[in-house]
């Protein structure tokens, strides 16, 4: 028999990350040509537009060689204090620069804080030809651990951004680099919010034009900038423990790169709440057992269970159990024996698992006699 538990519309309390998209987020029109804001947590894309074009990602694609570089020193293969040396070609590459110098040997951390800060193409070029034998064979490598950590459609042909016509990216590759650095390396990516950073006696800004306004909340990430692609920006911010990614390119000016990813931002978090449902652990409802040593098992959530909706969205939120029951015994505390299907309006259902909640034994033999008569003469009990 199939039964189905309704109610749950009021919320509870508590954080899965179930990610949808609700209808809602193509309402709000922007310049730039490619933009995305993604919710951190939940993975819900709050706003979207062309999303998954291909398109010139300048300076923002550093971001993969940093990806790179911390890698290595994640993995121990790699260290702050380690000295590269720099080439001839590294010190002519054109563009914004740290200002390296040719022969120089300039340690792993200063040339991080010159490619996050000052956006130094020469900087990546170093570290590009240290970390492989040639700049050509590291934009190799970068496309296949980019692969590897989730980005579908994006193309590595250098490793600072300098145009060319097959160095290519989308926005929802570009939020899904910028969610693995915060995730992957928390550790080093306070580097992003930096303001400032001196080499060899020039000190640079950080062009992030979000670092410059506390109030929004922003620690990263990347600006760029080439005529084919226009101005960019890979951002995030934190506000009251909610974390937004955001990327837009294609903009005329870095003047309307400033307000629109401003504009952008406020509007993402003031109009949008992460709405709770259920904790990890939490009895979400109860199963009817058969002919076990107890008549129900509890239902609890597997996850943390949020959702990212428009405020005063979280009322319409409905949950149904659904189990194929009564399940018979005996039940082990964290079998999977039911289902939690929520529905909100105008976002794709979702499906999550329900584990029972404690041991549920069997009856011995009188105990399931018992049952078995009962059943058959009053339809029910246990």
């Amino acid at each position: 028999m199939r039964f189905s538990r309704f109610g749950l519309g009021a919320l509870v309390s508590c954080w899965v990350v179930v990610a949808a998209a609700p209808a809602t987020a193509a309402t709000m029109e922007t310049a730039a040509r490619q933009a995305m804001i993604q919710d951190y947590d939940t993975g819900t894309v709050l706003l979207e537009k062309n999303a998954d074009e291909l398109m010139h990602p300048s300076s923002m694609s550093k971001l993969m060689t940093v990806y790179m570089a911390f890698s290595k020193l994640k993995e121990g293969t790699l260290s702050l204090d380690d000295g590269f040396a720099v080439s001839e070609r590294a010190w002519r590459t054109g563009g914004s620069k740290m200002f390296v110098h040719v022969g120089d040997r300039v340690k792993v951390e200063e040339l991080l804080h010159g490619i996050i800060v000052q956006s130094g193409n020469d900087a990546c070029v170093v570290i590009a030809e240290n970390l492989a034998s040639s700049e050509a064979e590291f934009a190799e490598q970068m496309t296949q651990k980019a692969r590897e950590i989730g980005l579908t459609r994006s193309v590595l042909k250098n490793s600072n951004g300098w145009p060319d016509p097959e160095h290519l990216m989308t926005a929802r590759d570009l939020a899904t680099l910028a969610r693995r650095l915060i995730e992957d390396f928390p550790s080093y990516y306070p580097i992003f919010k930096e303001l400032e950073y001196t080499y060899n006696k020039i000190k640079q800004g950080n062009r992030n034009p979000l670092l410059y306004k506390p109030d929004l909340g922003a620690d990263g990430l990347k600006t760029g900038h080439t005529e084919e692609g226009g101005y960019g920006l890979t951002a995030s911010a934190v506000r009251g423990g909610r974390r937004l990614i955001m990327v837009l390119n294609g903009l005329p000016s870095m003047k309307a790169r400033a307000s629109e990813s401003e504009r952008l931002l406020e509007w993402a978090f003031r109009e949008f709440e992460n709405y709770s449902l259920f904790s990890a652990g939490q009895e979400v409802s109860t199963a009817e057992v058969w002919l076990g040593d107890r008549d129900a098992v509890p239902l609890v959530s597997e996850k943390k269970v949020v959702y990212t909706l428009p405020r005063q969205g979280g009322k319409d939120i409905k949950a149904t159990v659904v189990y194929d029951g009564p399940i018979p015994a005996p039940i082990r505390k964290g079998d999977r024996i039911a289902t939690l299907k929520i529905a909100v309006p105008n976002m794709e259902p979702v499906e999550l698992p329900l584990l029972a909640g404690a041991d549920v034994g069997r009856l011995g033999f009188t105990g399931r006699l018992g049952a078995l008569l009962k059943h058959t003469l009053w339809g029910g009990g246990r």
